[in-house]
């Protein structure tokens, strides 16, 4: 296979992107990414790296199309979940870290690869009333990432909690601490059992390590109730598989499920969630709990991004790629992480996993490939050497398997954060996190709510007379302050 793309293409008129911003340089080869997650990111690093010197003569330009300002570094939403990092220090600002390339805050909606052409709309599009910018490319890398995988379960999009953004993570913990406010709180029986009944769907990292963080956090904040004990929650994690996180393998998987079920842990094997409807979670073994708290974690799909563009998709609509991580068939166009389909050179037949491990490997060598293509320089193939797996399951509990050794418990924990700690982007946020971690490991959790976060108008808008939003319930929203608000002294 000849592993040599073509030079770079001069000569295409360029049009400002921006409204008074200088027009680019017609022989300017442009570079645009599509998606501001670990391949997006970590590729655009590797592009400002290796293509210095053509950016700043002009000769190149790399443009960032991504709904979020920021990157998120997801290994590190259960503990942000559970109090250990601070919200702000699990995001990398893209704008800061690529100062060389050109971020757009906004959404692709479509790709014409045939005309070298990406659609997308911002923020200002719906004000302006133009509609949504077409943009012209060179060379597209096309990381839009994955979305939550979810099912037709009645009653899950109704109640149903994700755990794949900051967002969420945050919103779960102030939602597990609110559930306790309740539990404590009302006279009902039946309200304090829903409430102190978390149901996790999912095996995976994100689910395992997500119930892991939360129940230990939890567990320490139920000491401050006067009249919740950490024997009164109840905690479900339901798998559809006859395992949990096979990453780790299945010696590992096994004593993960003993730790769990030590810890007053209900793991449920071969099981799926058949419905949730009216709070209630209705399991396919016949079990039914009365339950505030259903977190879906049971997989990911790619991006639909992926079914509006003319490039070449799999059965399971991912893109196909080359070893070289270039799109099969589609001269130009560059894929990686979750949303590609790319060969796994050390085990012939076989894909690589979509995780974040290989994510980040594939964009260096992504990053590396089109430098190359721009230059007229032979690529390489992705080839990856398999270092293992980690996961938290809480406060200095871990399982490990790395390097063909298998760590549990403290061992295992530690070297979870170490390997973590090793890959979150910039030193400024390396530095942010262990001084959060040293700073957590000398004074107690914090075990506050702040719930009224998530919408922050609702007591302005009810001491103005607006109606009082609903909850899927029928109820009053719970960041809704109940009741007329009093009168200031002096007022009619």
């Amino acid at each position: 296979m000849d592993k040599r793309r073509g030079p770079m293409r001069h000569g295409r008129v360029r049009t400002a992107i921006f409204r008074g911003s200088t027009p680019v340089p017609p022989t300017c080869t442009r570079i645009v990414v599509v998606g501001g997650g670990y391949v997006g990111m970590y590729t655009a690093l590797r592009l400002q790296k290796k293509l210095k010197p053509e950016l700043k003569s002009g000769a190149v330009e790399i443009v960032l199309i991504t709904p979020d300002p920021y990157m998120t570094y997801q290994p590190f939403l259960p503990e942000a979940a559970a109090g250990s990092i601070s919200p702000r220090h699990v995001v990398v600002a893209l704008r800061r870290a690529l100062d060389l390339c050109q971020v757009i805050v906004g959404e692709a909606q479509s790709i014409d690869h045939s005309k070298r052409t990406a659609t997308y709309t911002t923020l200002a599009s719906e004000e302006e009333g133009t509609g949504a910018a077409t943009l012209t490319y060179d060379e597209l890398v096309l990381a839009p990432g994955s979305v939550s995988r979810t099912l037709p379960v009645p009653g899950l999009a109704d109640f149903g909690i994700g755990f794949k953004t900051v967002e969420e993570a945050i919103g779960l913990r102030n939602h597990v601490i609110e559930q306790l406010d309740i539990a404590s709180s009302t006279r009902d029986p039946a309200i304090r059992d829903a409430a102190l009944t978390f149901v996790f769907v999912g095996g995976g990292y994100a689910g395992v390590e997500a119930l892991g963080e939360l129940e230990d956090m939890a567990r320490y904040a139920a000491k401050y109730y006067h009249n919740v004990k950490a024997e009164d929650l109840k905690w479900i994690l339901v798998e559809a598989s006859d395992r949990i996180l096979p990453e780790v393998g299945p010696e590992m998987g096994q004593y993960t499920i003993r730790e769990l079920r030590g810890r007053n842990i209900d793991v449920r094997l071969e099981t799926r969630l058949e419905s949730c409807e009216h709070r209630v979670a209705v399991l396919s073994d016949g079990s039914r709990f009365p339950t505030r708290t259903v977190v879906w974690t049971a997989g990911v799909k790619p991006s639909p991004l992926l079914a509006a563009t003319d490039l070449p998709l799999n059965e399971r609509g991912r893109l196909k790629c080359t070893a070289t991580l270039a799109v099969d068939g589609a001269p130009h166009a560059w894929g990686a992480g979750d949303a590609a389909a790319v060969p796994d050179v050390t085990a012939p037949g076989k894909e690589c996993a979509p995780n974040a491990q290989h994510a980040v490997r594939q964009a260096r060598t992504l990053g590396d490939n089109i430098a190359a293509s721009v230059r007229g320089e032979p690529l390489t193939d992705y080839e990856h050497a398999y270092a293992g797996s980690v996961a938290s399951l809480g406060l200095h509990k871990g399982v490990a398997h790395v390097y063909g050794r298998k760590l549990k418990g403290y061992p295992a924990w530690f070297m979870h954060r170490v390997y973590h700690l090793s890959r979150v982007p910039t030193v400024n946020r390396k530095a942010r996190v262990l001084t959060e971690w040293t700073l957590s490991g000398l004074f107690k959790r914090e075990i506050v709510s702040l719930g009224s976060l998530e919408q922050p108008r609702a007591e302005f808008e009810l001491a103005a007379g607006a109606v009082p939003p609903t909850d899927p319930s029928g109820g009053p929203s719970r960041d809704t302050p109940q009741g007329p608000p009093e009168n200031p002294k002096g007022s009619p």
